[in-house]
């Protein structure tokens, strides 16, 4: 019964058109993309936010994630890349680490939202939920590209790796925790805490609903990276969970920061 609950990548390619190879995680971050930036619009409409231009500044900041993503992917992965530069702008490969691209997009977003004098922590806010939809939507890329798992396991949800993706001394084994798995329903589970819980309670306090979402992001990643085969590793640190730890450090000041600047209740 567990080998026929047992995930198994269909594999990368989606479909081909003549030369035009069109893969399922090129498909999956687009779908991401458009969807975040719709809930996104249709958030701020309902907010009284001039949505058009926070959706203006968004496009821009998912395009700064995305290249930041893929400069920290290539910065710890040097060793790979310096072999082969080629390979630098293979996105459609994998290899968007998002740490990356939590660090260049939202700073960039609220740059802009800053020059156009747009609300930035407001903006902000608007972005927290579509970002941790987006996130729980791409994971599945990993699936299908057969990478960002963790290590063997025997589980009725385990996942399948085929030989040629094993890392150097697994080739053994076959099944694998599937890591992408669990971080895409922690991303879902974090969606859902902000969007229909946290955001009503915190409607008064701009800022808080971003800094929730990126400490809670970070304690489930932290989590979740102790089971995975390929951390960047800083000595015997894993660089993401030093990241999450940051992430936790960040929301935490962020989120009392927020509090204070809320105004004080009217007195009754």
């Amino acid at each position: 019964m567990s080998v026929l609950l047992a995930l198994s990548s269909p594999g990368a390619v989606a479909f081909q058109l003549g030369p035009i190879v069109i893969r399922w995680y090129g498909i999956l971050m687009a779908a991401s993309i458009v969807l975040g930036l719709w809930l996104g619009h249709r958030r701020a409409r309902l907010d009284g936010l001039p949505a058009d231009d926070i959706i203006s500044a968004g496009q821009w900041a998912v395009l700064a994630g995305l290249v930041g993503a893929r400069l920290y992917e290539v910065a710890f992965n040097w060793d790979y890349y310096g072999r082969n530069p080629a390979k630098i702008v293979a996105v459609w490969e994998g290899g968007l680490a998002i740490h990356g691209g939590l660090i260049a997009g939202p700073l960039v977003g609220a740059w802009l939202a800053w020059r156009w004098r747009l609300p930035v922590l407001r903006g902000l806010d608007v972005a927290a939920p579509p970002i941790a939809l987006g996130q729980a939507i791409g994971r599945w890329g990993n699936f299908f590209n057969e990478e960002a798992f963790g290590g063997p396991t025997e589980l009725p949800w385990k996942l399948y790796i085929s030989p040629g993706h094993r890392p150097l001394g697994y080739g053994q084994f076959e099944f694998f925790h599937p890591t992408f798995l669990y971080e895409s329903l922690w991303d879902l589970a974090v969606f859902a805490a902000l969007a229909l819980w946290l955001r009503p309670r915190l409607a008064a306090r701009p800022g808080a609903l971003f800094f929730w979402y990126v400490g809670l992001y970070s304690v489930g990643r932290f989590a979740i990276e102790a089971l995975r085969l390929d951390s960047f590793m800083l000595g015997t640190l894993r660089v993401p969970q030093l990241a999450s730890v940051l992430g936790v450090v960040v929301a935490v000041v962020g989120v009392a920061w927020a509090n204070r600047r809320a105004p004080a209740p009217a007195p009754r």
